[in-house]
């Protein structure tokens, strides 16, 4: 049984209007957006902290540099006025970003992760954020990915790079669980 404690935080990885952007192709989980939003009412609900992490890409062409309509979050995840919202350049959360002392300021030694795409900042920040000693709970029905074309040719399914990744974080690096074992630990959660 998944437990959470109080200092638990969700972290939304970079669900911004870009991820529509038809560049990315085909995707799967179509209810992850519905998913993270379900997370963030309950943290809201319960007054925990809530960390939204925003993509600021450099890169002259990307639908996530700033100043591109793609930039801005989803409406449904959008962080509210005092929500605290970090800005990367690079896949990875903690990578020239102040995340990492913001968690430890506010002693927090959990991070329920949400977002996308699985196979590139969720990847990478989890990874990061176990290496750095963070517990790490990976909200699998609230993420996604895409389909991915290999250096042979071969197109990987959506679902397939999702399965993959996920079987690859799981133990070492995250406990992997759908967005309704982690709402059902928040309502066992002390106050």
């Amino acid at each position: 049984m998944l437990r959470l404690p109080r200092d638990t935080v969700l972290m939304i990885i970079d669900l911004q209007q870009a991820i529509d952007h038809p560049k990315w192709g085909p995707r799967n989980n179509p209810r992850a957006e519905a998913n993270a939003a379900a997370l963030i009412a309950a943290w809201r609900g319960r007054g925990l902290k809530l960390i939204h992490v925003r993509h600021d890409s450099v890169e002259p062409n990307s639908p996530y540099r700033p100043g591109q309509p793609g930039h801005d979050f989803k409406a449904d995840v959008a962080p509210l006025a005092g929500e605290a919202v970090v800005g990367k350049t690079t896949a990875d959360a903690f990578v020239g970003t102040g995340l990492e002392a913001l968690l430890e300021a506010g002693g927090h030694t959990t991070l329920v992760i949400a977002g996308v795409l699985t196979q590139n900042s969720i990847d990478a920040t989890v990874r990061h954020a176990a290496c750095l000693g963070f517990r790490v709970i990976l909200a699998e029905d609230a993420t996604w990915s895409v389909d991915i074309v290999d250096r042979r040719g071969r197109r990987w399914p959506a679902d397939d790079v999702q399965a993959l990744f996920m079987a690859a974080l799981d133990g070492e690096y995250a406990t992997v669980c759908g967005s309704e074992t982690v709402l059902s630990a928040m309502s066992r959660m002390r106050r």
